[in-house]
């Protein structure tokens, strides 16, 4: 069981900080080839495991440095069935590696962990179809069986939470949810959104939660949005509703691009990360209940740093 599977620091108020875009950063600035965008491949091999430590450290780095709090996502945001078996890995061979993800950020909270700065282990799940694009849309009871493969190797690990990214329709975030639930696992579902604040199946986010909530029996320990810029869920905050409560973290791109758009472009847009860190701090400071703020595609370091020196300049 992980040490903080019972009492989050997020939950009790803590202000925490998230990696970046991992997989924008390796592709794009680091020119690291992976396989379907899965950066648990890097765990095939001793210098592989060295990027990602290397990556991770300089987030716990921050995080110690502001003495804010560390949510860090295992790279396995592809390391399901259906990703795998394009890669060409067994359901065996996943195991293997959502465990071994596991490991590896336990070792970074081993060495960086400090009282002011507690270090979250998150085991990562991503849709089984596109991260922009609800392509293989799935019943509640198909995504609930699917998913429940990671899942259950994540409950066999020390992870104290199971967080959802990038999730774009309704039903597999309830089937992930239930999943998460059979195993007695707190999970985090993290949705991702267009320019105009809606889901890409054109169902509104505050539908997303109720919908979930009253079929789980409010399972979820909170709700993200991620992989969408500021500026295109910043007015979904205007009013305190009892739905918004629920979201308690924003893992936001460092464009203002559309998904189409960026999925169109061979260049990456890092924005402007002061920019970043100054709109996710307006959104924390107009919603004291976001306690989670951090980095999608196309951030990186730069981003988080000014998220953690606008966030401590109080």
């Amino acid at each position: 069981m992980g040490i903080y599977q019972q009492q989050l620091p997020q939950l009790a108020g803590k202000k925490c900080i998230t990696d970046a875009g991992m997989e924008t950063e390796f592709v794009f600035q680091k020119q690291i080839d992976l396989p379907e965008f899965a950066a648990y491949d890097l765990l095939r091999s001793e210098q592989g495991y060295g990027i990602l430590f290397d990556y991770y450290k300089i987030y716990a780095e921050l995080a110690v440095q502001h003495k804010l709090g560390l949510i860090l996502e295992t790279p396995t945001w592809r390391a399901n069935a259906d990703w795998g078996n394009k890669i060409g890995d067994s359901k065996e061979a996943l195991h293997k590696f959502n465990i071994a993800a596991v490991k590896l950020i336990e070792k970074v909270r081993e060495e960086y962990e400090t009282e002011n700065s507690p270090i979250v282990v998150s085991g990562n799940i991503g849709p089984r179809g596109d991260g922009y694009s609800p392509d293989k849309m799935m019943t509640v009871v198909e995504a609930q069986n699917y998913h429940l493969t990671q899942i259950q190797s994540f409950s066999t690990a020390n992870v104290d939470l199971v967080t959802a990214l990038t999730i774009n329709y309704i039903e597999e975030g309830v089937g992930i949810t239930l999943a998460a639930k059979q195993c007695n696992l707190p999970v985090c579902i993290s949705f991702t959104v267009e320019t105009d604040g809606l889901l890409p199946t054109g169902d509104t986010l505050e539908q997303a939660i109720q919908n979930i909530d009253k079929v789980t029996e409010n399972y979820p320990v909170y709700y993200m949005i991620n992989c969408s810029h500021p500026t295109h869920f910043n007015h979904l905050f205007k009013k305190d509703e009892a739905w918004t409560n629920r979201i308690k973290g924003l893992r936001a791109n460092a464009s203002c691009l559309s998904h189409a758009e960026l999925d169109e472009s061979e260049f990456l847009d890092d924005g402007d990360p002061d920019a970043f860190g100054k709109e996710l701090k307006d959104l924390q400071d107009r919603s004291s209940h976001i306690t989670v703020l951090g980095g999608c595609c196309g951030t990186d370091h730069r981003h988080i740093e000014q998220v953690c020196l606008n966030i401590t300049s109080d």
